[in-house]
């Protein structure tokens, strides 16, 4: 094989799907299909993919060697110079199956780690990213130097050539490591810092969240008027964007986009990531946004459910929005479906504009229902806490005497200190 072919097998993947005992053919089809929109994501070109039953991992290769004797025959007919599992290989099976097959073998992990790699675009989430890649390549390095010599035991100038450059690559990566995570703790606390500033501001915020794809930039571009990125590519959002919307009371929200959720996300990525996913749990309230054409949808809410859940967030008060129902071509019972879990939720067209106007209110709603009602008496020289109060607040009568501005307003509790003064009755 020359030179040109190499490169051109090595941006085409096989696709191997795990079905473990007692999955169905259906979820491991899901899945795949997932897998397939990861790669294109990446722009990996899927030449050919196969679902692989397995009731009993083996330690050499997660799968049988007689099977992965057909899978290299297929997947090297195909042109294919990358093997992609979607499960998690050690760094023995990785080893052991390019070593048999002579293909690059990855899993779902760092294929998720490259596309958060080309993503990030904040000096966080590029730091994070770093840090995930370098404690997942450490325990890896052997098989970036399996053309090398290795003997074992001895002194330094007694081993081989690769086991040197393997100890000098080891200490160079743990040392990243270390540094790595210096870097983000400063960064972490800048943010931090900002995320207390932008707290005591007067306006309460609200985290988009939801499964992958399923509309959240889109709608939060349609509330804000915003121009936030919103491909049609999982991970197409990966630091959270933060934009201000007027809502029908003239209250004013702070919205934020957040990483999209996806299955099988392993739990140390989850922790690698938590500057985006961090923003759900300080919110006032969620909007779960939720592709309601998919026909994996209640698996999807499952999953940002249960990722909500490990940050802490799952008792935040959430609206969720069940968006695309305009692929629905007028049929129910998908929405009947996901109503079984989220009674309450909105059905929306982002695309179309169908209900936004009904979920802008059911924001402003859920901003009242956090008030209390209260009357004050403000001086005249004091306007500038009347616009504060339209600006953040839900200003219901506002009347003009001659001892000044009388208004009655419902109130968020952590903003009431700031007017606390100009009480004069509570409701």
């Amino acid at each position: 094989m020359t030179e040109e072919d190499r490169l051109i097998a090595a941006n085409k993947a096989y696709l191997v799907e795990i079905q473990r005992f007692g999955q169905s053919a259906e979820d491991s089809k899901s899945l795949l299909e997932e897998l397939t929109e990861l790669c294109a994501t990446l722009e990996l070109e899927v030449v050919g993919s196969q679902i692989v039953k397995l009731n009993h991992p083996q330690a050499a290769f997660l799968i049988g060697s007689g099977k992965l004797d057909e899978l290299n025959q297929l997947s090297k007919q195909l042109g294919a110079g990358v093997l992609v599992f979607d499960d998690e290989l050690s760094p023995a099976q990785q080893r052991n199956i390019e070593k048999v097959t002579g293909l690059a073998t990855i899993d779902r992990r760092e294929v998720i780690l490259d596309i958060f790699a080309s993503r990030a675009t904040s000096a966080e989430a590029r730091l994070q990213v770093s840090l995930a890649k370098a404690e997942h390549s450490l325990p890896r390095l052997t098989r970036l130097w399996s053309h090398l010599s290795r003997q074992k035991g001895g002194g330094v100038n007694q081993k081989g050539e690769g086991e040197s450059q393997l100890e000098l690559d080891r200490r160079m990566v743990k040392n990243r490591i270390l540094k790595l995570k210096e870097e983000l703790a400063v960064v972490r606390g800048q943010r931090d810092t900002q995320r207390k500033s932008r707290r005591k501001r007067p306006v309460p915020n609200a985290a988009i969240v939801g499964y992958t794809n399923a509309g959240k930039s889109t709608l939060l571009n349609r509330l804000t008027q915003a121009s936030v990125l919103a491909d049609d590519k999982l991970f197409a959002t990966l630091d959270p964007t933060t934009r201000r919307v007027s809502l029908p009371n003239n209250q004013e929200l702070l919205l934020t986009d957040t990483v999209g959720f996806i299955r099988r996300l392993p739990h140390d990525l989850v922790e690698a990531f938590k500057s985006t996913l961090e923003e759900a749990a300080l919110a006032d309230f969620l909007v779960h946004v939720v592709d309601a054409s998919d026909p994996q949808a209640d698996e999807h809410m499952k999953t940002t459910l249960r990722v909500l859940s490990e940050l802490g967030a799952e008792h935040k008060r959430t609206l969720t929005v069940l968006n695309k129902v305009d692929l629905l071509n007028g049929d129910e019972l998908p929405l009947m479906r996901l109503r079984q879990i989220a009674p309450d939720a909105i059905a929306v067209s982002v695309h179309s504009g169908f209900n936004m106007d009904l979920l802008a209110r059911e924001l402003a709603d859920l901003l009242a229902d956090e008030m209390k009602i209260f009357e004050l008496v403000l001086p005249v020289d004091r306007f500038d806490l009347v616009a504060y109060l339209h600006r953040a607040c839900k200003v219901e009568k506002e009347t003009y005497e001659e001892d000044g501005v009388r208004i009655r307003a419902g109130i968020p509790p952590h903003l009431l200190n700031k007017v606390q003064a100009f009480v004069v009755d509570e409701a």
